[in-house]
């Protein structure tokens, strides 16, 4: 103990918690007999980044509790039953080059150059700290078991396994228990944002949404359903006698090491139960601003509108356009002890620490509207407000950035300036938004172009007129053509293609005289503003991604 306490005292010297983080967590080790490194990130005092950086530095080692982690089964191929069990040792993940391993003795360098005899691989090893119980119970919950998809089907094909019977007791043993998890477990590791498990009439397909793009991943026999939506009910804690209304629910697992959250909606189709899985990866949802994949002019105007302390920023595009992601990266910019930051969400979809987050409840009249009058009376600086539904809402969020606060909200318009006569159609006067909007941003995401197999072509005539480049100059595009990389889709990770109107004393006047929406376009054209379509084009000109995707975000029919 004595050594924990010399690392508190460390952590409380280095800034990095207060004297009153350190006794809280002290006081939950004396309970729960976890160690203080762990306990110092399940209260979100220190992030896994920090800890890993200077709690690794202070004792040695990382630690993390193996309860919920699912472990690849990659790592387990490496490293057998009987060797785990003499050794307790539990593989918890692998990529191919860095091999995680649970140990109750990570500084023992015996036992971990015995590890790498064993696994006969040059791999690298990262030790991590685990209580020996835990070990144990993985070593004996996993091992034995196929993990792999294809495997498991062919255990539920053959009829080796016992019929699907839900047990507490020996839950893992059931093969459709480890289908669903390996399922997951493979939608995440491929960046899957949803899961779609769609029954048809003699089939199940299940489908990733990977970049924005759904893909066929498996078709199971409908012989599987049953076994399915039983596991996916109980996961989520849905009602498994009612099949006929939606239901919606949440689970979580531990994938890699991180905790990954699940929006599970259930919705009767012709042929049952349609189950789509929304997949929240906090380490993946909330990314610094200068790494959202912005151009510099993008960043930079960002910037600017944030340095301004009053007043309302627009974020606008369709589902699915990373609304809420950029959101979250605006407050996770500006998140700091000094600021009292509130949201009002519908749902709250990635907790943030030290951020008020609130979601938004219709059946007990817990609206956005009703929401913001009370939120007012708590003192906050800045405010996040999920999406302007309606005249009351947008009228108590512009009430708000006149009384000196920071508003960030969502508006369903196709472009930054669109959102100015939807505004004004919902019941804004002029005199309100003019001097109180910070700025509009409006948002796409598109496809990245793999960077190991993107394929370089001399574009033709037509190509070249479309993205700005004369008959007569030399130029070059690339096309997206697949490898193992990128699954053989030939896109890999995404791009975000933004317009930011920022309002300036000029356009506020316009707005104010009765200009029309294009009259400000103009004047905001001629103060620097570039639009979505020629932001898109950037993209391919720098040969990030390609015109068949940007085609899917934006018209290029402007151009033609």
């Amino acid at each position: 103990m004595k050594g924990e306490d010399r690392l508190g005292e460390h952590l409380v010297q280095e800034g990095l918690i207060s004297q009153d983080q350190l006794r809280i967590a002290l006081t939950e080790q004396q309970i729960t007999g976890k160690k203080l490194g762990e306990i110092l990130i399940t209260l979100d005092f220190l992030t896994e980044e920090v800890s890993r950086k200077v709690v690794g530095s202070a004792v040695g080692y990382s630690t993390m509790s193996l309860k919920g982690v699912v472990p690849d089964s990659n790592a387990l191929r490496l490293i057998s039953e009987s060797f785990a069990r003499a050794n307790l040792v539990m593989p918890i993940s692998f990529d191919g080059e860095l091999l995680k391993v649970g140990m109750a003795s990570p500084d023992d360098i015996l036992l971990l150059d015995k590890i790498k005899r064993h696994i006969k691989q040059d791999v690298r090893l990262e030790p991590v700290l685990v209580v020996e119980n835990e070990i144990q119970y993985s070593i004996d919950h996993f091992y034995g078991y196929e993990l792999s998809i294809d495997g498991i089907l062919r255990e539920l094909e053959t009829g080796q396994a016992d019929d699907y019977v839900l047990s507490e007791q020996h839950e893992y043993s059931q093969p459709m228990v480890r289908l669903v998890d390996s399922l997951l477990t493979d939608a995440v590791k491929k960046g899957a944002s949803d899961v779609h498990f769609e029954p048809e009439e003699y089939y199940i397909r299940i489908r990733y949404r990977i970049d924005g793009v759904l893909q066929v991943v498996r078709l199971l026999h409908k012989s599987f359903w049953s076994g399915l939506v039983v596991r996916l009910k109980v996961m989520s804690d849905l009602d498994l006698t009612d099949q006929r209304m939606p239901q919606d629910g949440r689970m979580e697992l531990i994938v890699n090491g991180r905790q990954i959250d699940f929006r599970v909606s259930s919705f009767p189709s012709s042929h049952g139960e349609n189950f789509v899985l929304r997949i929240l990866d906090r380490e993946k949802g909330i990314l610094p601003l200068d790494e959202l994949g912005l151009d510099v002019d993008s960043y930079q105007e960002l910037k600017l509108m944030m340095s301004r302390p009053t007043g309302i920023v627009l974020v606008t595009g369709p589902t699915g356009s990373g609304k809420t992601t950029t959101l979250y990266s605006l407050l996770n910019e500006i998140n700091q002890e000094g600021i009292n930051i509130m949201t009002l969400e519908d749902p709250v979809e990635y907790p943030m620490k030290m951020i008020r987050q609130t979601a938004i409840n219709e059946e007990i009249g817990m609206t956005f509207a009703t929401g913001i009058r009370s939120l007012m009376r708590q003192d906050p600086d800045i405010v996040l407000i999920g999406e302007i539904r309606d005249d009351e809402t947008a009228e108590m969020a512009l009430r708000a950035a006149m009384t000196g606060h920071q508003v960030f909200t969502t508006l369903h318009t196709n472009s930054a300036i669109g959102a100015i006569p939807r505004l004004l159609d919902i019941g804004m006067s002029r005199s309100i938004l003019a001097g109180n909007v910070i700025g509009i941003l409006a948002q796409r995401l598109a496809r990245r172009l793999c960077p190991l197999c993107k394929e370089p072509y001399e574009p033709d005539g037509f190509e070249k007129r479309i993205v700005g480049f004369s008959e007569n100059q030399s130029a070059m595009l690339f096309r997206a053509t697949g490898c193992p990389a990128c699954n053989g889709i030939g896109y890999k990770g995404r791009l975000a293609v933004l317009e930011i109107l920022r309002f300036s004393k000029e356009m506020d006047d316009l707005l104010l005289e009765g200009a029309s929406q294009h009259d400000i376009l103009d004047k905001a054209v001629e103060q620097g503003f570039t639009d979505l379509l020629h932001n898109a084009l950037r993209w391919v000109r720098s040969g990030d991604t390609t015109l068949d995707e940007i085609s899917r975000i934006v018209d290029l029919t402007e151009l033609v």
